[in-house]
């Protein structure tokens, strides 16, 4: 679905005329790619006869040609048909109750909001209710040490609402509370009859349904039984990194009269997003999303040992280089990281061959001493050999890193005298400048 509409956005982009045919045969391309994507058919037709009757209006908005009006109003219409609008999460104490079907992604989901919610500053917990899934209560605690999150459950205790009730005197004092409520392979009415018994004990604020993108239309079914059971307050899309009917789904909730809260991008903890449909349907249609970068960027930062500052205060050299790319590690895949600069069209190989080279760098600078590090300069021939011997790598492959690091050294002066990046990012902008340069991914 990603490619294709940016194959239609670039269609409008090149037209040479943009009369009713070339309008019309805009709207068949979004159809079938809307269709494909398992967008209900009401909402494609709906949206298709919006951008046909907006169009070819007469009158343009002022300094805007029809090329550029054209493109306004796909956008706007993607945008509406997933909801148009941006989930504001709660940050003041209260409880969250989980529900879905087996393989939505729930256990990992709940993992997620806790670590979510848990670096927002809201001391936070878990408390697992399933009794059916084997090893349920085990997998929940191993997600819980992986974050330092606590969790509460008794995996002996055969009755949910037992387990939530002794669970709940022992979680007063936290701020947030989430409940993992048990899945099943389709909607019965003896998971309805738990769910609504663990809702009745726990009287939870918010009661969001995870589903998994890939089930498309199937989402109206889930959303609709769920919220007549439980009263929804909102629905986690999982797995919309991977699946082609990410769209379906989230236009399935609209549907449903559901809020999308969060959506999952992937199986990391950080692979974790508040819902904002004009930021999916920008990252959609190529345009990219820098508040989310320059978000992942600052998050990298705190979470390691590099101050960006430094940069601009103290001589460039490999021991900050080094730093630099921890925190590129901290901000996730370098695909995710180029779609949100709206450069997810790169191939994957290329995209994998600048994580390899970054991993590379890592372990031929694990074989430097202090002093290399520092004095960049007095690393020749032989520290080369030495290097190369002690990291396992060729003498090339260092020579290669040295040179990276000169090129990100020269771009640092120019950031020392005044010459930063443009877009608002300040010295995070020369950060991640550089890291597109890596991996042969310098000049895309």
């Amino acid at each position: 679905m990603l490619s294709k509409m940016r194959d239609v956005l670039a269609k409008i982009t090149k037209s040479n005329i943009l009369d009713e045919n070339t309008v019309n045969d805009i709207v068949k391309d979004i159809q079938r790619i809307l269709i494909t994507s398992d967008v209900n058919i009401s909402l494609v037709k709906q949206l298709s006869d919006e951008i046909k009757k907006q169009a070819l209006e007469e009158k343009l908005p002022p300094g805007v040609n029809r090329k550029e009006h054209l493109a306004k109003i796909v956008y706007d219409q993607l945008v509406k048909i997933l909801g148009g609008y941006e989930h504001q999460p709660r940050m003041d104490p209260h409880k969250i109750l989980l529900c879905g079907l087996y393989g939505s992604g729930k256990t990992t989901t709940i993992g997620k909001l806790a670590k979510f919610y848990s670096k927002r500053g809201l001391k936070t917990c878990m408390i697992t209710t399933d009794i059916w899934r084997p090893a349920a209560f085990e997998q929940v605690k191993q997600l819980g040490q992986q974050i330092d999150i606590p969790v509460f459950g008794d995996p002996k205790e055969k009755d949910p609402v037992k387990i939530l009730d002794k669970a709940l005197q022992d979680t007063k004092g936290y701020d947030l509370i989430l409940v993992d409520s048990a899945g099943r392979d389709s909607l019965d009415d003896v998971l309805l009859k738990e769910i609504i018994e663990i809702q009745a004990h726990l009287n939870a604020e918010e009661k969001y349904l995870v589903i998994s993108a890939d089930i498309g239309q199937t989402a109206i079914k889930q959303a609709e039984a769920f919220n007549r059971a439980l009263g929804l307050t909102g629905v986690i899309v999982t797995k919309a990194d991977s699946s082609g009917k990410a769209g379906g789904a989230l236009s399935a909730c609209h549907i449903a009269k559901v809020p999308v809260t969060f959506v999952g991008t992937g199986e990391k903890m950080d692979d974790f997003q508040v819902f904002n449909a004009e930021k999916f349907v920008s990252r959609l249609l190529g345009y990219g999303d820098l508040g989310e970068l320059v978000k992942k960027v600052q998050e990298a930062v705190e979470e390691t040992e590099f101050n960006p500052e430094d940069i601009l205060k103290k001589d460039y050299n490999l021991d900050i280089f080094y730093k630099q790319l921890e925190a590129t590690k901290k901000m996730g895949p370098l695909k995710k990281v180029f779609e949100m600069l709206g450069m997810g069209q790169l191939p994957d190989e290329l995209v994998q061959t600048g994580e390899e080279k970054m991993k590379g760098y890592k372990i031929i600078m694990d074989s430097m001493t202090k002093h290399e590090k520092e004095n960049p300069d007095d690393i020749k021939s032989q520290r080369i050999a030495r290097i190369a011997s002690g990291s396992g790598k060729q003498e090339q492959d260092v020579k290669e890193l040295i040179k990276q690091f000169n090129t990100g050294k020269k771009m640092i002066q120019k950031l020392k005298k005044g010459k930063r990046p443009r877009g608002g990012m300040g010295n995070l902008g020369g950060l991640m400048k550089q890291f597109k340069g890596m991996g042969g991914l310098s000049g895309m």
